[in-house]
């Protein structure tokens, strides 16, 4: 598992990189987010230095032009960073969480019936898995 901790910022340009296929140049994400943040091309060029040294992103020179690349998967660090607002929020506890979303009342009917699939599937995997190893 990669060790790759992103703040809010870099989590846009990571969300831009992951959906463009053939990694996206400054100029480029400059357009994509400078509507959406305000951002200018020295602020993610500074954020871009910051997440290459960190192992987030790599990028190619193409010409004139960098294209930059997610080092990582989505998912993996999806997973690191959920795993840690776990953690830091709820001492580990996914029940923990999902109680206080019940508590609040934020979950809605589409959103308790896709619980119940994730739960239903983790429970037949969980039994494959037993069954492997009995």
């Amino acid at each position: 598992m990669t060790n790759v901790n992103l703040s809010d910022g870099e989590w846009k340009i990571m969300n831009v990189l992951w959906e463009k296929e053939g990694g996206a140049t400054i100029m480029e994400l400059t357009a994509q987010l400078q509507g959406k943040t305000g951002w200018d091309k020295h602020i993610i060029i500074t954020m871009l230095n910051r997440m290459t040294k960190k192992g987030a992103v790599s990028y190619r020179i193409m010409g004139r032009a960098k294209q930059f690349f997610p080092a990582v998967s989505r998912n993996e660090v999806s997973i690191r960073e959920t795993r840690g607002f776990l953690d830091k929020v709820y001492r580990g506890s996914i029940g923990m969480m999902v109680n206080a979303m019940v508590e609040d009342k934020a979950l809605t009917r589409e959103e308790i019936e896709e619980l119940y699939k994730v739960l239903e599937q983790a429970e037949k995997e969980n039994a494959k898995e037993k069954g492997r190893l009995s």
